[in-house]
C-alpha cells in the first residue's frame, strides 16, 4: 500500500486533570507510535516505520531532566576515542589552565 491511501487503524488519545497523557496510533502502512507521560516532566514512547529500503525502523526514547535519550539499533554509534586524544583529554583534565594573572 502506498503512504497516499494510508489509513489511520488505531487511533487512543487521553489526557488527564492531573497533567498525564497518553496516545497511540497505526496506520495501514506500517506507521506505529505511542508515547505517554506528564506534561513538561517526563515521557516515554516509540515509534516505527518501514524504511525506503524495506527494514523495520524502531526506535524508544524517554525525556525528563536528564534530557532525551534516543534508543535504536538504526542510529548512529559515537566511535571510540583513539587513545592518542583520550591521553591529551586526561592531561588537560588534570593540568586545567589557570588564566590568573
Amino acid at each position: 500500500m502506498s503512504d497516499q491511501n494510508a489509513i489511520t487503524l488505531e487511533q487512543i488519545s487521553n489526557i488527564n486533570f492531573d497533567g498525564t497523557y497518553s496516545y497511540v496510533y497505526r496506520t495501514s502502512n506500517n506507521i506505529n507510535a505511542e508515547e505517554s507521560g506528564k506534561g513538561g516532566e517526563s515521557v516515554s514512547g516509540s515509534y516505527s516505520y518501514i524504511s525506503n529500503d524495506g527494514q523495520q525502523v524502531e526506535l524508544t526514547y524517554e525525556a525528563d531532566h536528564l534530557g532525551y535519550r534516543p534508543q535504536s539499533d538504526f542510529l548512529p554509534q559515537d566511535h571510540p576515542i583513539p587513545e592518542y586524544i583520550q591521553r591529551a583529554l586526561d592531561y588537560i583534565r588534570n593540568n586545567p589552565p589557570n588564566f590568573k594573572k
